[in-house]
């Protein structure tokens, strides 16, 4: 129960609950895990359950009518997806698909409905959470929308390593899993774009690119490019 509450306390979305409220979702917590390349939900399934990834990686996904498929995010371990259902209980907006071995807790939607129904001051907190969040998705839209493509791009990069609690100082380079293609989709550009800014900052000795990963060997110096 300790680890399940220290992984509920590092989740932004549970970071204002109290321990006796951390302690009381951690109990109706339930452990599952997929192995890689394969969907935890689809959209348009049942909102069911939440989840918070302990170990992995997983890969949120949009789908077009005509069979394309849009990258939202890149999830790794803390990362929370699914919250929604805890509140409406409508259907997938996106699908979940695991990009390594993945290690979950799921938190039922009912039981977390039913802790709020008598806890009412565990709803208000999550309310506030949950509005943090939205406030954080409408600042990125808004400067994603002013920013150059090498901007959008080094931002992505950017963020991505922040959620991976890396600091400006590493310098022994990170590795991002990803495609090019789905930094291109989370960056709002092409694959051939983002090819050509890689193709720059290699030159400049700030990352390496390989087969759907990039290793950033100079974070600090990607600031240079957003603006």
């Amino acid at each position: 129960m300790s680890d399940v509450t220290e992984l509920l306390r590092a989740v932004p979305l549970f970071s204002e609950l109290s321990e006796p409220e951390l302690e009381r979702v951690g109990r109706v917590a339930v452990p599952r895990s997929f192995p890689r390349d394969t969907r935890v939900f689809h959209e348009g399934d049942p909102g069911d359950a939440c989840y918070i990834i302990r170990s992995g990686g997983a890969r949120v996904t949009r789908e077009h009518p005509d069979g394309r498929a849009i990258t939202l995010a890149n999830l790794g371990p803390g990362a929370i997806f699914g919250e929604l259902a805890m509140l409406d209980g409508e259907a997938r907006s996106a699908s979940v698909e695991s990009t390594e071995d993945l290690d979950l807790l799921a938190l039922p939607a009912s039981d977390v409905r039913a802790l709020i129904r008598t806890r009412p001051e565990m709803g208000e907190k999550l309310v506030v959470a949950l509005t943090r969040r939205l406030r954080e998705a409408n600042e990125r839209l808004t400067r994603q929308s002013f920013q150059t493509v090498p901007s959008r791009v080094a931002g992505v990069l950017n963020q991505l390593l922040a959620e991976d609690g890396v600091t400006p100082q590493v310098r022994d380079g990170v590795t991002i899993r990803l495609r090019q293609s789905d930094l291109a989709q989370l960056a709002g550009t092409s694959r051939e774009s983002v090819s050509r800014f890689l193709a720059t900052l290699e030159r400049a000795g700030i990352v390496q690119v390989g087969r759907a990963k990039v290793t950033v060997i100079e974070p600090d110096r990607l600031s240079a490019y957003i603006f």
